[in-house]
């Protein structure tokens, strides 16, 4: 059953227009969402078919097989003509003038739709989510596989329909739907910096190991007596490398040294406070009783000296002088 010679047959909407953009009939709105602009005999057929609204159609090109989705805004176009956005006639590989066979259909409500920008640049927008929410108050559907045009602040974003639910085609009007969103088309990830390699000369050097440094071992200076004789005792030399077991032992024999000459040092200032008050005694006599007789004391230390030493200080010893002449 054909309606007035333009070939709508049955209960469904079925017809061939050829397809322009929306600069012929100077509408610049349409550009911003899916709608076309159909001509008054498809109202007719349409309103004496049983159809669900809103108004939904499927147009395809035949010549590349390529199938998407739309609303309807008016019904002002000339007869056998459509006016299309010109980037759905992108998506569908359309030219001016270009035969769609568009039938209407029903689809299902969205419960999801997965975005896709083509560019960073959509991310860096303030509020994206707010431009996109506007922008897609004025879609009724959306089909995988197809790039959507969001204008904004005088530029055009691509985004492409990578996922929807429940089916391949949804509406998306008065539907709650959620949307996720992929990475940019450019997006690339952040490289990881690789540890440079190492050269035959630096693993060389590292292969060796370094030298020994030596250590530092206490106690290892010569000793000084605190009557002024010289002191019979050399220390060892200590090599660099020696144990620290033998480093211990060491500083415990110096420490034993050091604590007998403290010992001595001790014992002479308690005989000292042993002698009688009121008298001073200066050099090699300060260690000798006050009731021994100093001749035998000057031979005990002849006996202890018994090879020529170089003479040493030895306070007061000069000659006394009498002031009273």
């Amino acid at each position: 059953m054909y309606f007035d010679g333009y070939g709508y047959r049955g209960t469904s909407f079925e017809q061939r227009y050829q397809c322009f953009s929306a600069s012929f009939i100077d509408k610049p709105h349409v550009e911003t969402g899916d709608r076309i602009i159909m001509p008054p005999s498809a109202l007719d057929r349409l309103a004496s078919l049983q159809i669900d609204y809103p108004m939904l159609f499927e147009f395809r090109n035949d010549a590349v097989e390529r199938v998407s989705h739309c609303g309807v805004l008016e019904f002002v176009a000339e007869e056998g003509m459509i006016y299309m956005p010109y980037w759905m006639m992108e998506n569908m590989l359309l030219q001016e003038g270009d035969l769609v066979h568009v039938k209407n259909v029903t689809l299902p409500k969205g419960t999801y739709v997965k975005l896709q920008p083509h560019t960073k640049d959509f991310l860096d927008i303030s509020n994206p989510k707010a431009i996109l929410e506007t922008t897609l108050r004025n879609f009724s559907c959306l089909t995988t596989g197809d790039s959507i045009m969001v204008a904004y602040n005088n530029k055009k974003y691509y985004i492409d329909i990578v996922e929807t639910r429940p089916s391949n085609a949804i509406s998306i009007i008065e539907t709650d739907c959620e949307v996720d969103f992929a990475p940019p088309l450019d997006y690339k990830e952040p490289e990881k910096p690789v540890a440079p390699t190492k050269g035959k000369e630096q693993a060389v050097a590292e292969a060796i190991e370094p030298e020994a440094e030596p250590k530092f071992v206490a106690f290892t200076g010569t000793g000084r007596r605190l009557d002024g004789k010289s002191s019979n005792y050399q220390p060892q030399p200590i090599s660099s490398a020696a144990r620290p077991s033998d480093v211990k032992q060491s500083g415990g024999s110096s420490s034993s040294r050091y604590g007998h000459s403290q010992q001595s040092a001790g014992s002479s200032s308690v005989n000292g406070t042993r002698r009688s008050h009121g008298k001073l005694v200066f050099g090699q006599n300060a260690h000798r009783n006050p009731n021994e007789n100093p001749k035998e004391a000057s031979k005990e230390s002849k006996q202890e000296q018994p090879g020529k030493e170089e003479p040493k200080f030895q306070a007061f010893s000069g000659k006394r002088y009498s002031l009273r002449g």
